[in-house]
């Protein structure tokens, strides 16, 4: 060999080890979730340590990564793969569809303003076979739990920076299998904690009036709100128990195209409202507390402050006539919080909706890459988003403590919940299933949050029936009604003034209690709270099946189906009952209660009260 060959060869093999010492990869063996392999193509100078706990039937890997000085964290991915047994179905809190997809769907993602990384694999007999959670809860994650089509093997995990993310010099993330044989909400439930707590996650004060019934404009106003127009609506509202206002898009502009062109100066449109103090004191004065929508993100082409920001941007939305703020700015964090401020101040607010939170991400390459992070006190995007909205928070309750503030899905974490205690669900305007699902998903995971359903609607023609049936697939969430009260017809207004006494009557058990959502695959067919004082179902598909349980308190079954009758599951003692119709006047009922299966004539839109006191008490409660 000559001196030329032998260094080529030299050469190579350096090469060789360089390569071999950039790669980490390592096996766990025989976990829940199979042999779990964390590895990672590209380590260069980062230094990897896994660890393994098992505890309490669930088991962490805590992966550990450090670095000699400050640089760009690697891409790795925590991997598994292991039989589909008695494994039928796959949840997630924002999927409409919960199945197991196939290997090739792709991967689910979250960070700070979308979703949380956990999912749970159920049977159909609702019981939990596997839920992973990984404690990262601000930063971009991807997950998944598919199936590999070759001898069916559930496949999946986690992968950390396929984004590239700020430089730092060191990051631990925790991950959580969860294989007991309990109830698939409880696992989930128990998930979403440990998601909160491990990430030092703490969640803010929830006042008792995040639990009251509201009046939203959006869907009966949009942008063409006036305030004599609210004032009048808030009248009949206050009359029928509703508590809380929030006046959404609209009094900022006097455009009404729906693009959000003229956000970003957030001065009050004069023509819409003249005399914005004296217009939120008539509101207070009917016993409505005030809340005001914020598109926190948008600043319009149209608005005196586009040029203010100009080089500020994320990226910018030509369809809707704005751009991203780039809340790594110190100055755009300083302009968001002073303008929420002097809101509260000069107009007496009670709350804040606080919208598109989910608009913080980038839009193809970091721009703040290229210009060496300039004018940015934060490099990281989550920590900045985060960073804002906790300074919002401080800063607004430091003014007016127990403040409301709304967030809406897909932004729901527990992150969220460090600033926001009023969980609203995504738009599903006129689909009460919708609403149902996803009231029932962020109940599994929003620990003490108020969660809300998305904004009620039903067309004035339709049956008082059908308007109660909307109104109980949101039972189970705090009620939000969005539409033009003046033009309801009187039963429709009886329907919705029985139901916001009953939910009132009830809140605690159907707000604050204990929950079980059943049957998530085909999309809830019924719910349950359950108290010391009380349990309440709602059933919402004919033929369904309520197991009652022992009648040691009252329970009451909501009918949300289309047809008369609900079909109990009860024990031998015979039950005493009481049934009433969608407008809460009582009906007869044809034959007794009795143990067993039973059907019992209860309307569509009404609800059964069952329990061991005679009739005459029972009716009275």
């Amino acid at each position: 060999m000559c001196f030329k060959q032998y260094c080529a060869l030299f050469t190579s093999l350096l090469v060789v080890e360089a390569l071999d010492a950039a790669e980490f990869n390592t096996v766990l063996p025989g976990t829940c979730a199979g042999d779990v392999r964390v590895a990672c193509e590209d380590a260069g100078e980062w230094n990897f340590d896994v660890q393994r706990d098992v505890s309490g039937g669930t088991e962490e890997l805590t992966i550990s990564i450090s670095a000699p000085c400050e640089s760009v964290p690697p891409r790795f991915d925590v991997a598994f793969e292991f039989p589909q047994r008695d494994m039928h179905h796959v949840w997630t809190d924002f999927a409409d569809r919960q199945y197991i997809k196939p290997a090739f769907a792709g991967w689910m993602s979250s960070d700070i303003a979308h979703g949380q990384p956990l999912c749970a694999i159920h049977n159909g007999n609702n019981r939990n076979r596997f839920t992973m959670a990984c404690s990262e809860a601000l930063k971009h994650v991807e997950w998944r739990a598919a199936l590999r089509e070759e001898n069916c093997l559930v496949t999946g995990g986690f992968r950390f920076f396929t984004r590239k993310d700020a430089p730092c010099r060191k990051y631990e993330v925790r991950i959580r299998f969860d294989a007991r044989d309990i109830f698939w909400s409880d696992a989930v439930r128990d998930a979403a904690s440990w998601i909160a707590r491990t990430a030092g996650l703490e969640p803010c004060i929830v006042p008792d009036a995040a639990f009251d019934p509201i009046y939203s404009s959006w869907y009966s106003f949009h942008q063409n709100v006036f305030a004599k127009d609210i004032e009048d609506e808030c009248a009949i509202a206050a009359k029928m128990g509703m508590k809380v206002l929030i006046v959404d898009d609209g009094w900022q502009t006097d455009d009404t195209m729906r693009g959000y062109a003229f956000c970003g100066d957030w001065r009050i449109s004069p023509r819409r409202f003249p005399d914005m103090p004296r217009h939120v004191r008539r509101v207070h004065d009917m016993g409505l507390k005030y809340v005001v929508w914020y598109a926190v993100p948008f600043v319009g082409k149209k608005s005196a402050n586009w040029t203010r920001f100009a080089g500020k941007y994320l990226y910018v939305i030509d369809r809707i006539g704005a751009g991203v703020l780039d809340p790594r700015f110190p100055e755009v964090r300083e302009f968001l919080i002073d303008t929420y401020v002097a809101a509260l101040k000069d107009w007496n607010l009670d709350g804040f909706k606080l919208d598109f939170i989910d608009a913080f991400k980038f839009s193809g390459e970091d721009p703040a890459v290229a210009e060496n992070y300039a004018g940015r006190d934060i490099r990281s995007l989550p920590d900045a988003v985060n960073r804002l909205m906790s300074d919002v928070h401080a800063a607004l309750s430091a003014i007016k403590p127990n403040l409301l503030f709304e967030f809406r899905q897909w932004y729901i974490g527990p992150a969220i919940r460090q600033f926001g205690n009023m969980m609203r669900a995504a738009d599903c305007p006129g689909d009460s299933q919708g609403n149902r699902m996803r009231i029932a998903n962020i109940r599994l995971t929003a620990g003490q949050s108020a969660v809300h359903a998305d904004m009620l609607e039903w067309h004035p023609t339709d049956s008082p029936e059908a308007a109660a049936r909307s109104i109980l697939s949101a039972m189970f969430g705090v009620i939000q009604y969005s539409m033009m009260l003046r033009d309801l017809p009187q039963p429709h207004r009886d329907v919705i003034s029985h139901w916001l006494t009953f939910s009132q009557q009830h809140r605690d058990t159907l707000l604050k209690s204990s929950f079980r959502a059943y049957n998530p695959e085909s999309q809830y067919p019924f719910l349950e709270a359950e108290s010391e004082a009380e349990r309440i179902f709602g059933v919402y598909v004919s033929g369904m099946v309520v197991p009652c349980g022992v009648l040691d308190r009252p329970v009451y079954v909501l009918n949300g189906t289309g047809r008369e009758g609900v079909i109990l599951e009860l024990p031998s003692t015979p039950a005493s009952a009481a049934a009433f119709d969608a407008q809460g006047k009582e009906v007869a009922i044809s034959s007794p209660v009795v143990g067993g299966i039973s059907r019992v004539a209860v309307p569509s839109g009404g609800y059964v009260r069952l329990g061991l006191t005679d009739a005459k008490n029972l009716r009275a409660r």
